[in-house]
């Protein structure tokens, strides 16, 4: 029920404000909107606690719960939304601090996204939240376009290469201990013709099984450690994006990636070899400048 009060809240705090004809009107509208940004801010880990709830409540295995194709519709459809919701309002917050001395970014979106500068900052934060469960975390090496930069919204690249890193790290030390630990890998592909940027995260972490493969798209479905779904029921996990959220047990991790991949048109692609390791392909096409006006 939280949630759905959230959204009533924020329904209603709109409704009420009048419309920003003025400066001070436009400043009352835009602390209503900032309020609105960070009341949301714990969505998806609310959410993903409820649907273990769930889970628990219909006494279900976690296979058979996450092939309930009514809630991924739904959830699907949600999440989809809120991600659109929440660039408008990060837009339009974010273009009210812009400065002049500022050329790179319009908004969130910026002109010159370098993917290595990104990539180290999502590997900087996997890195350190798989160390604090597992005490140690595997080396990620950055191959490829290291020099590229385009136009992308740096906010959406980081939060997909962090989601997919996490995974990959606490894979690669779950199958080989924290001995001698194979790294994970980031490619970085690019060419004047290419009409998209690919990113590939590769690990050696013993692979998913393919009857599983179906299953990672599901909102519902997590190969984490039980223990940890049950802790995170009563701790403060934090707001969505941070690193003090659970390195894995929420289950959103992959297809809400997918879902920020698709948003300008790209993909998340996933292959894997069972008993060896995972190949994630990130596809980003390349913004027009009519998205960026």
């Amino acid at each position: 029920m939280s949630i759905a009060s959230w959204y009533r809240t924020s329904f209603a705090a709109l409704r009420a404000q009048p419309a920003p004809t003025d400066t001070a009107k436009e400043e009352a509208f835009a602390k209503v909107v900032a309020d609105i940004f960070e009341r949301h801010s714990h969505t998806l880990i609310v959410m993903a606690k409820g649907a273990h709830e769930l889970r628990q409540t219909l006494n279900q295995n976690i296979h058979e719960f996450a092939r309930i194709s009514e809630v991924q519709s739904n959830l699907d459809d949600f999440y989809s939304s809120r991600i659109s919701i929440r660039m408008l309002i990060g837009q339009y917050l974010a273009l009210r601090e812009i400065s002049d001395e500022d050329n790179e970014m319009i908004g969130l979106i910026s002109h010159r996204v370098s993917i290595k500068e990104v990539a180290k900052n999502a590997i900087d934060d996997a890195r350190y939240m798989c160390s604090r469960i597992h005490g140690d975390a595997p080396e990620v090496t950055i191959h490829g376009r290291t020099d590229l930069t385009f136009a992308y919204v740096p906010s959406h690249i980081h939060y997909i290469l962090l989601e997919l890193l996490k995974n990959s790290l606490r894979a690669t030390v779950e199958t080989h201990g924290t001995g001698n630990m194979p790294s994970v890998k980031i490619i970085i592909a690019d060419g004047e013709d290419n009409e998209d940027v690919i990113i590939k995260v590769s690990d050696e972490g013993g692979g998913i099984k393919r009857s599983n493969i179906p299953l990672i798209w599901s909102y519902l479905f997590t190969t984490a450690d039980p223990a940890i779904l049950n802790n995170m029921l009563s701790e403060d996990t934090g707001a969505d994006f941070t690193i003090s959220s659970p390195l894995a047990g929420l289950g959103y991790g992959i297809p809400i990636s997918r879902n920020y991949a698709r948003y300008f048109g790209g993909d998340l692609v996933i292959m894997s070899m069972e008993n060896y390791g995972t190949d994630c392909y990130i596809y980003l096409p390349k913004l027009k400048e009519t998205v960026l006006m």
